[in-house]
């Protein structure tokens, strides 16, 4: 990595990567708790994930202050 960091491109490429998506996987694992779903199979974990993704967005909102709450 240290190598690659060394490199024009390498720079360019890894800035690009704090705009990825990848962050916010990280933090809803990490951050949240989240490390394997309680459900079994593949509708219940699609439930359980847009249930994580959904409360995620909402702390995001509320946290930032400018959601009304009315």
């Amino acid at each position: 990595m240290e190598r690659k960091l060394l490199t024009e491109r390498g720079r360019e490429l890894y800035k690009i990567r704090g705009q990825t998506v990848e962050p916010v996987f990280g933090q809803i694992k990490d951050v949240r708790g989240f490390d394997r779903f309680m459900q079994r199979g593949i509708e219940a974990c699609r439930g359980e994930w847009s249930l994580l993704c959904a409360t995620h967005n909402l702390l995001k909102l509320w946290r930032s202050g400018k959601a009304c709450w009315n």
